[in-house]
């Protein structure tokens, strides 16, 4: 555990460009240019649009480190880069599957990056371990952090509250057709989100209709053209308008003629800005209008709640640490045993075949199997000792006492 080190650049100290400048390859190739440095026993990449992080186990970082610095100061990203020991490398990961260093706090998106980043890295042949043990560690917080605390419930994307504000206002979205207009980052968001509930239709409105085609492939839904827009007002149920346009989409009059058309109400959510809906066509009978500043709240509201969230998850992480360490702690004895073990059946099975060998010489003989047996038996006890016996009386003859009391209580004896 000691051995675990980290390396990393991340949206709290780069922007995107500098992001993607940190390793230009896949995350494979980037395994193994790290665990192909001689002093790298061990390595794990993770690579998303918000960080790259290097998880390496060595018993000399320094040397790994620089090979790796002298390459990011060519690229103006020295002074972008972290490098954490190994507990603060541990409790960085763990803190990172449980969502608490993503931008948006609580998100699930990372866990499942970890998943597959880890399982990448297993294919790569670079993990070991070390790292397979902390790994699966960090899956299993995340894990548990998600089932015991509520630090990813309630949508804090400006898109994903569109969907959350729909649902409140009109129930559940199954069976519903809904337009979404725009087919820039907030509307895929939006239609992302929508996907996933069951809608009867996915109707895709852009100014560049291949861009609507292209969205609507993606997410199973239908591309229009712009300039049907007000035909599809007569029959969505919600409409969620998302464009860039420096001007109003949806005027009242549209929708008042779409109103006249049809016989249910219709919500429109307007998330763009400046605003893509006149502000009267929500005192348009029938019409419930919502606009950025609604969903800002909601949001808002549920970044609260997930920061009331962020002290269990911490409680939650330094258990889970601790536990960890203590884990590796009994891994390191389970060697030590091991060898130990495996040196006394050693011992055993090389007295057992001479003590058969004289058995057989002595055409078992009573007298004699009782005494070879005794010989056997006192054989086994003298080499297991011999070494210990030895260690002990050196460390008497130097004064050693600390590891005279060590030996008393190892093997449990009274004064």
């Amino acid at each position: 555990m000691d051995e675990i080190w980290s390396i990393l650049i991340t949206h709290k100290t780069a922007d995107i460009a500098d992001i993607e400048r940190a390793w230009h390859g896949d995350v494979k190739s980037l395994n193994r240019m790290i665990a192909s440095d001689e002093h790298v026993e061990e390595c794990v990449s993770l690579k998303t649009c918000n960080r790259v992080e290097v998880y390496i186990v060595s018993s000399e970082p320094t040397k790994v480190f620089d090979r790796i610095l002298a390459r990011a100061k060519k690229g103006g990203l020295f002074d972008l880069i972290e490098i954490h020991d190994p507990k603060r490398s541990i409790f960085h990961l763990l803190r990172l599957s449980s969502g608490l260093e993503s931008m948006m706090v609580g998100e699930d998106q990372i866990l499942g990056q970890i998943k597959d980043l880890f399982e990448l890295a297993k294919e790569s042949g670079t993990v070991g371990p070390k790292l397979n043990h902390v790994f699966n560690k960090a899956i299993q917080v995340g894990k548990r952090v998600r089932s015991e605390t509520n630090i990813n419930k309630g949508y804090i994307s400006i898109g994903s509250a569109a969907v959350d504000l729909a649902e409140k206002i009109i129930g559940e979205l199954v069976d519903k057709k809904i337009l979404i207009i725009g087919a820039g980052e907030m509307a895929n968001l939006v239609g992302k989100a929508l996907a996933a509930k069951g809608l009867e239709a996915i109707y895709i409105a852009n100014r560049t209709f291949e861009r609507a085609r292209v969205m609507a492939e993606k997410l199973g839904g239908v591309a229009v053209r712009f300039d049907e827009i007000e035909s599809y007002l007569g029959i969505a149920d919600i409409v969620i308008s998302a464009t860039s346009a420096p001007h109003f989409v949806i005027t009242t009059d549209m929708v008042k003629a779409a109103m006249a058309e049809r016989n249910k109400k219709l919500l429109l959510i307007d998330i763009a800005n400046p605003r893509d809906i006149e502000a009267e066509v929500g005192e348009i009978p029938g019409v419930s209008l919502q606009n950025i500043d609604n969903l800002r709240i909601l949001s808002e509201r549920n970044i609260e709640r997930r920061k009331m969230e962020v002290e269990k998850v911490e409680q939650i992480i330094a258990e889970e640490y601790d536990r960890l360490v203590d884990e590796f702690k009994v891994k390191a004895a389970d060697g030590i045993l091991n060898q130990l073990y495996t040196m006394a059946e050693d011992i055993r099975r090389r007295e057992t075949e001479r003590a058969l060998r004289m058995i057989d010489l002595y055409n078992y003989d009573p007298e004699k199997t009782v005494k070879i047996v005794n010989d056997l038996t006192s054989a086994i006890v003298s080499k297991i000792l011999a070494d210990p016996t030895t260690a002990i009386k050196n460390a008497t003859r130097c004064d050693n006492k600390d590891l005279v009391l060590a030996a008393s209580c190892l093997f449990d004896l009274s004064d």
